[in-house]
């Protein structure tokens, strides 16, 4: 798609420090990373939102992402991963794309990145949990 970021780099239009490239997708650095080694991995064509992937490439994607993850631990003595998809919020290339980030312990990032907070009580979650499942 013209102007996306990630179709450029998918491309090989634009520049970028390159992990992957495969039928499934396309593994990156990010260029500002939560902590160094961080990857951006993006299926070949331009997806907006994980419900776009269509289900045949779920194995595909998927697949890849994992053994991103296993080799972000592996080749980078990391202790674990944070992986991570935002839909549309705080999406910041509108292209379907997964974080792959690399973690140790004490290294300072707390779970989530944005506040938790709570359900008043057991009925709120409920509630919830019923509007979730009727949508399925």
């Amino acid at each position: 798609m013209a102007g996306c970021v990630f179709c450029g780099i998918v491309a090989g239009e634009l520049p970028a420090f390159r992990v992957v490239d495969e039928p499934s997708g396309v593994a990156f650095l990010d260029t500002r990373p939560v902590f160094r080694g961080h990857l951006l991995v993006v299926p070949r064509p331009h997806l907006v939102t994980l419900a776009d992937l269509p289900p045949e490439a779920l194995a595909g994607y998927f697949g890849l992402v994992r053994r991103l993850a296993t080799a972000v631990e592996a080749g980078l003595g990391a202790g674990g991963t944070f992986v991570a998809i935002n839909n549309r919020v705080s999406q910041s290339v509108p292209h379907l794309h997964t974080h792959v980030v690399p973690r140790t312990k004490g290294d300072g990032l707390r779970g989530f990145f944005w506040p938790r907070t709570r359900y008043a009580d057991d009925d709120e979650a409920t509630a919830y949990a019923d509007q979730i499942r009727a949508a399925l």
